[in-house]
Formats: structure tokens, C-alpha cells, sequence
């Protein structure tokens, strides 16, 4: 671990006792707020697959254009294309941006921001203990 990597370990964050997440599949994350799910060039591979679909084909339907990749398509509503009523279609193999969330280093910036996630996120406070050092590396990892 580097030094500046130390300093941020061992500073004091309002997550320093962890965190207890467990994903409910609700799809509050997927709805409503307009916002942009990257994905990676091996992740457009593994969910083409998993959909039965060519990368190409895959790719022309369900994907755009964003920065070195691709983002996935929303609808209208700014639904997800992939989040139906039944959740997520592509759960197992969904983007890292999806299976890291609510550990954005945009909601961990704040005690603020973190407690607004909390108020929308149903799966925060239950599940799992993620320590600071397991947050600190998915934060890291984006």
C-alpha cells in the first residue's frame, strides 16, 4: 500500500465501524434519476452472453457510446433497460458500477450524502458488516 494510500486508511471516516449492506433488489437505484451505468469491454462480453446475444447485436440495442465504452440504454421514464418489474435482468452479471453501489465514492464523500442514500435504499443497515478497509477498496477500485 502506498503512503498516500495509508493516509487515507487511517483517517477517521463516519464508516470507520463498517457499514451493513445487503442489496433487496428493489430498483430504486436502477429508477427515476437520470444517470449513466459504464460499462467495461469484458463486462459488454459477459452480459451479451449471459443474454444470448453476439456482442455486436448486443451492443446495438441495448448499449451508447461513453467515454473508452459504452453506457447502457434508458428508457423514457430513466428506468434502466435492463430493471423490469420482476428487478434486474442481468443481476448476476451486471456492470461493477451496479454490484459496488451504495459505496460510490460520491455518496461515502459525506455523512450528508451518505444519510440521503440511506433514506432511499432499503437494503442500507442490513446484511452484511462491510469494514472501512473493505469500503476504502471498492471506493478505490472505481
Amino acid at each position: 500500500m502506498t503512503d498516500e494510500m495509508k493516509r487515507f486508511h487511517n483517517r477517521p471516516y463516519f464508516f470507520d465501524k463498517g457499514i451493513r449492506f445487503e442489496c433487496r433488489r428493489c430498483g430504486l437505484c436502477c429508477t427515476g434519476n437520470p444517470g449513466t451505468v459504464y460499462v467495461s469491454r469484458s463486462e459488454i462480453l459477459s452480459i451479451a452472453e449471459f443474454v444470448n446475444l453476439s456482442q455486436p447485436d448486443f451492443t446495438s440495442e441495448y448499449l451508447y457510446p461513453f467515454r473508452d465504452s459504452f453506457s447502457i440504454k434508458k428508457h423514457q421514464d430513466g428506468r434502466c433497460f435492463f430493471h423490469t418489474d420482476n428487478g434486474c435482468l442481468i443481476y448476476p452479471v451486471r456492470p461493477r458500477q451496479c454490484m459496488t453501489f451504495p459505496f460510490w465514492f460520491e455518496n461515502m464523500r459525506s455523512e450528508k450524502r451518505w444519510q440521503y442514500i440511506s433514506d432511499e435504499c432499503p437494503g442500507i443497515g442490513d446484511g452484511p458488516l462491510y469494514s472501512k478497509a473493505h469500503i476504502l477498496e471498492i471506493i478505490q477500485s472505481e
